[in-house]
C-alpha cells in the first residue's frame, strides 16, 4: 500500500447541511466587495494556508500569497490551471480531480490530503485542500476554498 493510501483523503458532504459544514458552499465570501473576507483572506497567507477559487466558466484561478507559497511559485504570478495541477503528484492529482468533478456534479463541500512536488524545487508536501461549489440557481459557477500546507 503506497503512502496515498494508507492516509484518510476524501472526505465530502452535501451543501444542505450548513449547520454542520458552512453556509451554502461558502467558506468565505466571494464577494470582492467584502473588506472582512479580504482582510481574512489575506491574513490565511501569513499561517501557510491560502484562500483559493477556480471560475468554472475558464478555469481562472484567484489565489491568496499563502497558497502560491505552499505550490512554490512567485506571489502574485499569473497561474493556469494546468500550471497548478502539475505541482501534485500524479495520484493525488488524480484523486483530486474525480472527488473535484464529483464535488461539482452532485453540489458537495470535500476535504482531500494531497502531495504536492512544489515548482521551486523544495522538498515535496502535503497539503488539505478544502473545497465546495459556489452554486447559482442550483449550478455550480465556481469553487472555492481553503488549502493548508501540513
Amino acid at each position: 500500500m503506497n503512502e496515498i493510501e494508507q492516509r484518510p483523503l476524501y472526505r465530502g458532504w452535501p451543501l444542505y447541511e450548513p449547520p454542520r459544514q458552512f453556509e451554502l458552499g461558502s467558506i468565505l465570501s466571494s464577494s470582492p466587495d467584502d473588506v472582512a473576507d479580504f482582510a481574512v483572506r489575506q491574513a490565511l497567507g501569513h499561517k501557510r494556508s491560502g484562500w483559493w477559487e477556480c471560475d468554472l466558466s475558464n478555469s481562472s484561478l484567484t489565489w491568496t500569497s499563502g497558497v502560491y507559497e505552499i505550490f512554490g511559485l512567485p506571489i502574485g504570478a499569473s497561474v493556469t490551471r494546468r500550471e497548478a495541477l502539475s505541482v501534485y503528484e500524479d495520484e493525488s492529482r488524480a484523486a483530486m480531480e474525480r472527488l473535484r468533478s464529483h464535488a461539482i456534479r452532485h453540489n458537495l463541500g470535500f476535504v482531500i490530503d494531497s502531495l504536492l512536488k512544489p515548482a521551486d524545487g523544495t522538498p515535496d508536501r502535503w497539503m488539505r485542500l478544502i473545497g465546495a461549489p459556489v452554486c447559482e440557481d442550483g449550478r455550480a459557477v465556481r469553487i472555492h476554498g481553503l488549502k493548508l500546507w501540513l
